[in-house]
């Protein structure tokens, strides 16, 4: 599967590595994530880019939208901070615009593994 970034451009989860080498193999389906922050930041790379594919075949099936379509989502990411990633929680806060203004989503995420493969189940963020 082709990649949907240029693979020697710097990969939009912020890892300071290559798409080629981080998210990328992950979304062309060359591996599965290690851990559920790899997880995350590879989702956070997939909504960036539009990969509506990805992010619904790294959600739990029990709990993936059913009209899920990033393709009319105007929102354009532009940042990702890691706060804290222990055990099968990861919390973050992904920065996009939207409408050009700047908003921050900060959110405590939620993953299990299904079938021997990471994947994400719910998030919650503050005030909920």
């Amino acid at each position: 599967m082709p990649l949907p970034f240029p693979a020697f451009k710097p990969c939009p989860c912020g890892s300071g590595r290559s798409y080629g080498v981080c998210c990328g193999p992950l979304h062309a389906g060359e591996r599965e994530a290690a851990t559920p922050e790899e997880l995350m930041r590879s989702r956070y790379a997939a909504y960036a880019l539009r990969d509506t594919g990805y992010v619904r075949r790294t959600w739990h099936p029990e709990t993936c939208p059913p009209d899920l379509d990033l393709g009319d989502d105007d929102a354009r990411y532009t940042g990702l901070t890691v706060h804290r990633a222990k055990g099968d929680e990861v919390t973050f806060t992904a920065t996009l615009r939207v409408g050009g203004r700047t908003h921050r989503l900060r959110e405590r995420s939620i993953f299990v593994r299904l079938d021997g493969r990471w994947v994400y189940v719910s998030g919650v963020t503050p005030g909920e």
